[in-house]
Formats: C-alpha cells, sequence, structure tokens
C-alpha cells in the first residue's frame, strides 16, 4: 500500500466517501488509489470553485465532511473563494491538496508555490505530510479537525512522492472529544432578558434555524412578546407550511435601522453583532440601535436547539403558546414577469422536502413572504457573499441528498463565475432545476453604486456594470453543458415551466429574461 492508498482508505474508514475534485500530475497517484479502494464517489469538476462549493453544500446538507482533491497551490487558488463561502457557513471539508515531491520543490518549477501560505486564510488546519508513513494519521487529524464544533476547513497538502512511496496502513480518526454543549448561564440570563418585558429580538442562525429549533422559538416568542429574526444570511433554514416563519435583518441599511431601533436587547444565538454588508458613507457599520444591549446566549456551534429548549423551560413556554401565523395567499401568477410574480411562482412550484439554494440577490429580496406559505423545504444562503456560490453548493447538495429536488436561484451575472457546475450536474444526472434571472446587468452594482454616493454612472462605469453587450444565451450555454433548458418571458410561462421541470428528474435549467 502507498501513501496515497493510505490516505484513500483512512477516509472512507472515518466515513468521508465523498471526493469532489479536480486533479493533475501531482495528484495521479490518489487518482489510481480511487480505483483500488471501494466505498469512495468521485465527483469530477471543470474548475476548482465548482470543487470547493460542492463540497459546501455537501456538508450544509449531509452534516459531514466530504474531501476535496485539488492541483497545487494554483488549483487550490482557483477553489478559494467558495472556500470562503464554506468558512462563513462553518462547513467542514477535508480539503487535499498535491504538491511536488519533496525532493522537487527546490527546483522552483513553474507550478511552484507556497501552499500553505495560501491555504492558511481559509482552513482552520493545514498540514503538509513529511513523508508517506504519516499520511494516513495526517489524514485521520484532517477528519477530525474538520468535523469539529462548529464544522471547518481542514487542507491536507501532500507532496507526490509521500504518495507513491511505501505506507504503513490507515489510521483510526480520533473520537469526537469535543462534544457541541451550551452555557446554563447564558440561559438563565437570556430568560432574565425576557423576562424583562423590554422589547427583545432573538437573533438566530446555525442548528437554531431547523425545524425544532424554529418551534422553539415560536415558543418562546409566543410566551414573552419577544421579536424572532434570522441573520440576513443563513446557512440552511428550515422553512415552508407548518413552519415557524421568521424574517430576517435586511441586506438594506435604510431598510435594517428601522426594523431594529426600538429594541433594547438582542439575544445572540449562533450568530453576531448585526452588521452592515459593507461601510457606506454618512451611515453606521453596526445596525442595533444606540444603548441596545446584547446578550450571547450561544456560540457557533454550540448546542442552539438544547439551549432553546432550556430557555423555553426555564420561562414556561409550552406549544400552546406559539401563535398561529398568516401566511401569503398563494396563486399562479399571470401577466408580466416581476418580483412579485416570480416569487408567486416559485412558491406555488416548490416540492415537498426540496432545497432552494439562494444567490438571486437583487431579485429574490422579496421571495422570503410568498415562500412562507410554500411546501417544507430548507433554504440555503451565501454566508460569505463571494459571488458563484449557487450552482457548486446546489451540486454538493444534490448529491448529499439524491432523493430530494434541489432548485438553485441565481442572477446571470453571478452564474457565469461557476457555469461549469452545470456539466457536472449533468455527468451526475442531479435532480437540480437552475433557474437564472436574466436581467442583463449586475443589478447589485447599480444600487451599490448609489448606496455609496458614488454620483451617477457614466458611459464608462455603466460599461462595467451592464453584461448585454453581447448577450448571454442561456439555453446555449446550458445545452453546451448537456442540461435541457428553456428561456421564458412571461409570469405564466415561468410558472408552466418551473412545475414542469419540478415534476421532471435530472438537470434542467430556466432562463427568466428580466424586462
Amino acid at each position: 500500500m502507498n501513501g496515497a492508498e493510505s490516505l484513500v482508505r483512512t477516509l472512507v474508514a472515518g466515513d468521508v466517501n465523498v471526493c469532489f475534485t479536480n486533479p493533475g500530475t501531482s495528484e495521479m497517484h490518489f487518482v489510481a488509489a480511487l480505483d483500488r479502494v471501494d466505498g469512495m464517489r468521485c465527483v469530477l469538476g471543470l474548475f476548482e470553485g465548482v470543487v470547493t462549493g460542492a463540497a459546501d453544500g455537501y456538508y450544509r446538507m449531509a452534516g459531514k465532511p466530504a474531501s476535496t482533491l485539488l492541483h497545487l497551490g494554483p488549483g487550490l487558488a482557483n477553489g478559494l473563494a467558495n472556500l470562503h463561502n464554506a468558512k462563513k457557513a462553518h462547513s467542514g471539508i477535508v480539503n487535499i491538496v498535491g504538491q511536488h515531491a519533496t525532493y522537487h520543490i527546490e527546483y522552483n518549477a513553474p507550478l511552484t508555490s507556497d501552499i500553505e501560505g495560501i491555504a492558511r486564510p481559509m482552513s482552520a488546519w493545514v498540514r503538509t505530510s513529511p513523508d508517506s508513513k504519516s499520511i494516513a494519521r495526517d489524514g485521520a487529524a484532517a477528519i477530525a479537525a474538520a468535523r469539529s464544533h462548529p464544522g471547518q476547513i481542514a487542507t491536507l497538502i501532500l507532496p507526490a512522492d509521500t504518495a507513491w512511496n511505501e505506507a504503513d496502513g490507515i489510521a483510526q480518526v480520533p473520537e469526537d472529544s469535543q462534544r457541541a454543549s451550551y452555557s446554563p448561564k447564558a440561559v438563565d440570563e437570556a430568560a432574565r432578558v425576557l423576562r424583562s418585558g423590554e422589547q427583545t429580538l432573538l437573533l438566530l442562525t446555525g442548528k437554531a434555524l431547523t425545524d425544532e429549533g424554529l418551534a422553539l422559538a415560536a415558543r418562546i416568542a409566543g410566551k414573552t412578546g419577544c421579536k424572532v429574526m434570522g441573520q440576513t444570511y443563513n446557512p440552511r433554514m428550515a422553512r415552508g407550511r407548518g413552519r415557524f416563519s421568521i424574517d430576517r435583518i435586511p441586506y438594506v441599511i435604510e431598510q435594517a435601522l428601522p426594523i431594529l431601533k426600538n429594541f433594547r436587547h438582542i439575544i445572540l444565538v449562533e450568530t453576531n453583532d448585526p452588521v452592515a454588508f459593507f461601510a457606506y458613507p454618512n451611515k453606521p457599520s453596526l445596525l442595533k440601535p444606540e444603548g441596545c444591549e446584547v446578550h450571547r446566549m450561544c456560540e457557533a456551534g454550540e448546542n442552539s436547539v438544547a439551549a432553546l429548549h432550556a430557555l423555553a423551560d426555564a420561562l414556561g413556554a409550552k406549544a400552546s403558546d406559539a401563535k398561529p401565523q398568516q401566511l401569503v395567499e398563494l396563486a399562479k401568477p399571470t401577466g408580466a414577469l416581476t418580483y412579485a410574480s416570480i416569487a408567486q411562482a416559485i412558491a406555488m412550484a416548490i416540492p415537498e422536502n426540496a432545497i432552494v439554494v439562494d444567490e438571486s440577490i437583487t431579485t429574490g429580496r422579496g421571495f422570503f413572504p410568498p415562500t412562507a406559505a410554500a411546501a417544507p423545504h430548507d433554504w440555503l444562503q451565501n454566508m460569505g457573499g463571494s459571488i458563484g456560490f449557487s450552482t457548486p453548493v446546489a451540486t454538493g447538495a444534490a448529491v448529499a441528498c439524491p432523493d430530494r429536488k434541489v432548485i438553485c436561484m441565481v442572477g446571470d451575472g453571478s452564474a457565469m463565475y461557476t457555469l461549469q457546475s452545470l456539466w457536472t450536474q449533468a455527468r451526475e444526472g442531479l435532480d437540480v432545476t437552475t433557474i437564472v434571472f436574466a436581467n442583463r446587468t449586475y443589478q447589485i452594482l447599480k444600487g451599490e453604486f448609489a448606496g455609496v454616493d458614488a454620483g451617477e454612472p457614466g458611459r464608462k462605469a455603466l460599461d462595467m456594470l451592464n453584461i448585454d453587450n453581447p448577450a448571454l444565451d442561456w439555453v446555449s450555454l446550458a445545452k453546451g453543458m448537456g442540461v435541457p433548458a428553456q428561456s421564458v418571458t412571461t409570469a405564466e410561462d415561468f410558472s408552466n415551466a418551473l412545475t414542469n421541470s419540478v415534476r421532471e428528474k435530472g438537470p434542467r435549467l430556466i432562463e427568466v429574461v428580466m424586462a
């Protein structure tokens, strides 16, 4: 057994049984080992950003890490944007990166780089295996690091000669000694605040946004009168009929400030102080009102559901205390494509137990109220803000949950960053419907241009903000990747196309042409 095979066998024994990969020369012995070892599913991505984003989506839905396989420093660099998003989402990933043979590095061949230096900003754990007999042990340590609470990115760098030289065998992954817990003292403090009767916001993310966590929050809100919200973007949120529907803090500062202005207390559950996404001239960075006290009940990765149970018990909040909610009435839309008609069509079409991956940015800001009345589903968002998130994450989510329909919503500008995801979806037969909102512009940047008081955009500025010359042909692009596609221009056609796509298995793309 060589070092590469000892690593693959260690991964499989440690329940890391999916590898999203884009390998090169230095990784060929790892690739060869995949042929000799049963139990590892290999999923090829044609760009490293697809590979790393898919590993993020896989973790969010499977609750355990996948591995990646990337080619040297440049391959890792290509995947960093979606590793940034995964880091912000606390997704566990065993990130394997090839390296030149140890004796070859000194010659400074063209692909030589400081791989550890490239990896560290996005990784909580980084190690280069020094020899073939260390690889299995290092791989087991990487798995343990990725499984931490919260999850984290563990990058293991594999020199080529350590992969091809002889190894001793596989290594056992250490038992998880870091059990997720919570602070009873912090729960007592939260209960004290909620009993005070002062206006209080219970701000949630992480596991608190599961069906169980939200049901507990509904009891607490019904008992105490507190407001419950999610942070602006969340790794995963349980939504739909029968679940407690909550708003999120708006992205736009002018919308967020009035919503938060009257709160005297904010209780944080796995989240942080609400802050603006960017700095803007003459606008605050912190969104909480002056004099508002912040109380942390749970850190990220702590057992927030158990903490909410304890808080509900401390307050005497019962299931009967949860207030009934009035949901938007759903109806099949007709007429022009508007944000409202698009939202209605999506809410009507979401099937039971679907996974919705949202990178709709400007078009999708009003999607939450109607989709609260859709069939129960999970909603995934971009935690790090790096564009090109949704199609890879949808790919990984579909690998993790082959029995669930995945609906990916993305703007045309964002979708171009990781277009190659469609090819992987076609190759793997993944059940993903991608909705591309084609407004032929970076609409978000037009809003940001105004938001930072940059003035009125001139010809050169508009050239940097529009993507209509030439216009992107999404039907042809999708078909070129092996994905059936169609374009729609009315609300009725969109509703019919989405309904039909949801009924069909396999990848589909719908281009929604915005006037």
